[in-house]
């Protein structure tokens, strides 16, 4: 399935976001709209805008209040993102260079407030308290699975509990919160609000497993940046920790983790580790249940479109590769 199919009854509603995140980060200060620029060269899924605009056209939701949302949506999204890249110093994000490796760290955190800043002065003037509490609530999960994750770098006791309890405040708290205010956008009765929520919540869970095993399984030029990065960096997902607790050279992995300064030689070693094991299997397994819980939890009072839509995003990222 293609990507511009999976979100066709959102073409014109994202057609319209991306024309006004042009204009929103245009800023007096000429370096602010470069850097905004060449974020947005860098394109992306534009996931939870989307995610955000089909569940408002479960109802009534007014498209003079749905879009400058879904900009900011996509707004604070860029901002996590440049922010990302400064903590894990990376070089390369989607085949482009990062902001920080552009204009180094100090500009880019800046820059990625000033992103924050734009979302929220959007929602403030369009979105109305409810949808600042969740968006503010989401970013206190994001940083706390952030800090969480610094805290436990290249630590090897780490369990499949405490990367389920991170990859939920990081991403699937997000793409929860962006389904919930689709919702709320659309007038849902207060079962379906929740609903689309959890929702999100799984979709947002396998979603990030799948994306953590495209740094073991797929190529540098299929995801934009180098394999093994995560693990180079003491990030440990979940093919990781499963590997460590479930293949009989555990010890071997778990010790070349520990020792933190992994050379090329020992990434490729500690890749190797874990594809010898069903770590792969397991983990698309584990995603495969929460996106079981993901279409079970739709409503079925939705209108047949959108029903229809969020199955295929749940069956494309089941079988996304990239």
């Amino acid at each position: 399935m293609k990507h511009d199919s999976l979100f066709a009854l959102a073409h014109g509603e994202l057609a319209a976001v991306e024309k006004e995140l042009a204009s929103v980060i245009n800023s007096q200060v000429e370096l602010v709209t470069e850097i905004g620029c060449h974020l947005l060269r860098a394109g992306g899924k534009r996931l939870r805008p989307a995610l955000y605009i089909l569940c408002s056209k479960s109802g009534r939701a007014e498209r003079t209040t749905t879009l400058p949302v879904a900009v900011a949506i996509e707004l604070i999204h860029m901002a996590t993102l440049v922010h990302d890249d400064v903590i894990d110093n990376a070089a390369t994000r989607r085949g482009l260079a990062t902001a920080n490796a552009c204009w180094g760290n100090s500009v880019s955190v800046l820059a990625g407030d000033f992103l924050f800043a734009k979302a929220f002065a959007l929602v403030a003037a369009h979105g109305g308290v409810e949808a600042l509490q969740v968006l503010t609530k989401t970013i206190c999960a994001i940083c706390e699975g952030e800090i969480s994750q610094a805290r436990d770098l290249f630590n090897p006791e780490q369990t499949e509990e405490t990367y389920l309890a991170r990859i939920g405040q990081k991403t699937a708290d997000f793409i929860a919160a962006s389904c919930e205010l689709g919702a709320l956008s659309a007038g849902l009765p207060a079962a379906d609000v929740y609903a689309l929520r959890q929702y999100g919540r799984a979709i947002g869970m396998a979603f990030q497993i799948t994306d953590d095993l495209l740094d073991i399984t797929a190529s540098s030029d299929q995801v934009g940046k180098p394999v093994g990065n995560d693990l180079r960096q003491g990030v440990l997902t979940l093919p990781v920790i499963y590997a460590m607790h479930n293949s009989p050279h555990g010890e071997e992995l778990r010790r070349l983790i520990a020792a933190r300064a992994m050379s090329d030689v020992d990434i490729e070693q500690g890749l190797a580790l874990i594809r010898d094991t069903d770590a792969v299997e397991y983990c698309y397994r584990r995603a495969g249940e929460y996106l079981a819980t993901a279409r079970r939890s739709l409503p079925t009072a939705l209108p047949g479109d959108v029903l229809k839509s969020l199955k295929d995003i749940a069956d494309f990222i089941g079988l996304r590769k990239y």
